[in-house]
């Protein structure tokens, strides 16, 4: 068969497809490539001619085609003569293809299933509606996809596949180019970013897929973006909207884009690394598609974009968007996340609830589900914990940690003598007081604080600093001590001086005896006096002796009873000095 149909087939396809026949089943009919007759179908509806004079009518298509019976009528279906049938059974609710088989089993229906479903739809008044073309106005919105790249093969041969990046400004059609090798967040961002300075604006919305690395949740109405991509989206200035799930339509001018970009720009092309595929890129883009006369438009496109398009853009920030790391992270139970092996604080209220974590080389960042920065803390090493003192709760903080000055203040509440009491305590024991201190404020918990300012005080007039001691006294409520009036006269009590000069007379009358060796030794005497005494010392001296006696020992004052004195009075001691047994009497005690 030559490329040109006759004129009589083409009559023949047309009329096939008025009488609404599928492409295949003209084909086979007719023994034409279905391909062959869809492009003189569309040919026809896209430019409709007129029919020449002597042209073929239903019936030379009929016997062009071999079949004794004629299609139906233009406008009448092969379901027409079962409309009851069909209109009895879509009332049960079947669909149609069940009802293309209940007509097929219970009677000589023949129509395919696609005449059922024209015809149900006719029916049931569901014709759909043409698509509606929308055109933006300059710098209003853009478009972007990822498709298929060039493969990139390397020098040992390994060869690599390729994403081809493209973003179409949807005013002017022009359009940028990359290719990477994956998808990730931060490739997409790279290369939106890259698109933006080189367009030297920002448009005011991005159309884009429901791809996982911008899309967290997809939903038409309420989508959820990727908190990194809603990041990027706020430091541009730039409104992020993904397309209905599985609606390419709505994004038809970047996919027609891809396919331009494939078709023309990379197909047949192969590259030996990625950075020279996307200087190829950036060349075809210049030269080629820049240059075009857009067939929608019907304006040439970098024309259309220097002119119109570019001065309505948004303006670029001053900078490019930082780059940082981002990763959700669980709240453990110590408090803290693990990022990059390191670990940092949140407020103990997320305690095992999901966080977000972004870091950078200096700064981590911790934000809540809604994107709220909670915790803000300089990187550290690995290994090493960043603990900030607002993320510790107040149960969990120890009197230890508060230090001894904040517990002294906190002392000083519950009265001055309390004050005092503790401020001689922790002087007296250093660091171990502060948890005696801790031990005092426990006890307000269970005594009021003037039964602990009463214990205080009498504490510290004992000068007992054990935490014992209050709480004894808190149980006896004991009464503050008096001094003893030593210093008073009292007709019982001798003066001090009298007792001076008795124990005087007694070490002295002690001191003779050891030295002459005669007597008895006293109460913890030893055999070391009698060494250290002079040759001779055990010879009697009766001049001495005879100087000894009572006249020794001064008489009792005039006030003084007679009877009943103690063993320490004058009187009780007898006159024969050979049988006084010497009584140690220690200073200091009487002192």
């Amino acid at each position: 068969m030559s490329n040109q149909l006759k004129m009589a087939t083409i009559q023949s396809i047309l009329a096939l497809r008025a009488q609404r026949w599928s492409f295949r089943r003209i084909s086979t009919q007719l023994g034409i490539h279905r391909e062959t007759v869809a492009r003189y179908v569309h040919q026809a509806e896209s430019k409709p001619a007129k029919t020449p004079p002597g042209s073929v009518t239903l019936e030379a298509a009929a016997a062009a085609t071999g079949s004794t019976a004629l299609p139906p009528p233009v406008g009448r279906s092969h379901c027409e003569p079962w409309r009851e049938q069909i209109l009895a059974k879509l009332n049960q609710g079947l669909s149609a293809e069940r009802i293309k088989q209940d007509l097929s089993a219970e009677s000589t229906f023949t129509a395919s299933y696609y005449s059922v479903r024209r015809f149900v739809n006719r029916l049931s008044g569901s014709t759909p509606l043409p698509y509606r073309r929308l055109e933006c106005a300059a710098g209003d919105e853009a478009q972007a996809d990822f498709g298929k790249g060039a493969p990139v093969i390397a020098a040992e041969g390994k060869r690599k596949k390729t994403h081809l990046f493209r973003i179409v400004l949807s005013h002017s059609r022009k359009a940028y180019s990359e290719s990477t090798y994956r998808q990730t967040t931060d490739d997409f961002l790279r290369v939106l970013e890259n698109a933006f300075w080189h367009f030297g604006g920002v448009p005011k919305v991005l159309v884009i897929d429901n791809l996982k690395a911008a899309v967290k949740q997809p939903d038409w109405y309420d989508p959820e973006l990727v908190p990194k991509m809603a990041a990027f989206a706020a430091h541009y200035g730039v409104a992020i909207l993904p397309t209905k799930p599985r609606t390419p339509r709505h994004k038809g001018k970047t996919e027609r884009g891809i396919d331009y970009g494939q078709e023309n720009g990379l197909k047949g092309h192969t590259f030996t690394s990625l950075e020279a595929q996307n200087e190829h890129l950036l060349h075809w883009e210049t030269n080629i598609a820049d240059t075009r006369i857009h067939g929608t438009t019907r304006k040439q496109v970098g024309k259309a974009f220097r002119e119109v398009e570019q001065p309505a853009l948004q303006p670029l920030p001053r900078e490019r968007f930082s780059s940082f790391h981002e990763a959700q992270r669980i709240v453990s139970r110590d408090g803290h996340i693990e990022v990059a092996k390191a670990y940092y604080s949140v407020p103990p209220e997320y305690l095992g609830r999901q966080v977000w974590a972004r870091w950078d080389a200096r700064t981590v960042r911790v934000l809540n589900q809604r994107l709220q920065q909670i915790a803000l803390h300089a990187r550290h090493e690995p290994g090493r914990f960043s603990t900030l003192g607002a993320h510790i709760a107040r149960e969990k903080i120890s009197g230890v940690e508060l230090g001894a000055t904040l517990l002294l203040t906190k002392v000083s509440r519950i009265g001055p003598h309390a004050h005092a009491w503790a401020q001689a305590m922790v002087t007296a024991r250093g660091i171990e007081g502060t948890r005696v201190l801790m031990g005092l404020l426990s006890l307000t918990k269970q005594h009021a604080s003037q039964a602990l300012e009463q214990a205080c005080e009498i504490a510290l007039s004992y000068g007992a600093y054990r935490l014992r001691v209050i709480r004894e006294l808190l149980k006896r409520s004991a009464a503050k001590q008096q001094p003893l009036p030593f210093l008073e006269e009292h007709p019982l009590i001798r003066p001090l001086e009298d007792y001076a000069r008795i124990v005087a007379a007694v070490h002295q009358r002690q001191t003779d005896y050891c030295v002459r060796g005669e007597g008895f030794l006293r109460h913890g005497w030893t055999k070391e006096c009698s060494a250290r005494a002079a040759p001779g010392a055990h010879e009697k001296s009766p001049e001495r002796h005879d100087s000894q006696g009572p006249a020794d020992i001064p008489p009792p004052r005039s006030g003084y009873p007679s009877a009943g004195c103690s063993a320490a009075e004058p009187a009780s001691v007898s006159p024969d000095a050979a049988s006084v047994v010497p009584v140690s009497v220690p200073t200091q005690e009487i002192l």
